[in-house]
């Protein structure tokens, strides 16, 4: 029972997130899915590892081929992306903690700056601060 409502309200923050916040969950998995492929590393689960990273990588692509092509930002985020998705190859293909953390410090920062971006419009659109 207490599952089933959790995933209510999993499914209920996705479906009325504005797309700033589904993307900054984005940023969130990936920092997870890589805190537990860096745990799987330590202790040699290499199934784990390697299921790990792949959905950090899928969600660095989804974040690549939605990026808007012609704001130019884009041609600045994408080595960055491209970096933290050749660096997570690394990883899991050499069992690599420090490709994994260069990738992470990557991830953190991007999600650093998006949480700060929802937070500034949140001020600007309603004139106070709240929590993202």
């Amino acid at each position: 029972m207490a599952y089933q409502q959790y995933q209510a309200y999993q499914n209920n923050s996705v479906n009325t997130a504005t797309p700033g916040e589904l993307t900054l969950m984005l940023y969130n998995g990936c920092l997870k899915f890589i805190k537990q492929a860096k745990k799987a590393i330590e202790n040699n689960e290499h199934e784990t590892k390697n299921v790990m990273i792949q959905k950090t990588q899928n969600i660095i692509r989804e974040l690549m081929v939605t990026l808007d092509q012609e704001a130019p930002i884009t041609k600045e985020i994408m080595p960055l992306y491209d970096f933290a998705y050749h660096a997570l190859t690394q990883a899991n293909v050499k069992n690599d903690l420090d490709q994994l953390e260069q990738a992470r410090e990557i991830i953190q920062d991007f999600r650093d700056t998006w949480k700060e971006v929802i937070k500034q419009e949140r001020i600007r659109q309603y004139g106070q601060g709240v929590n993202a």
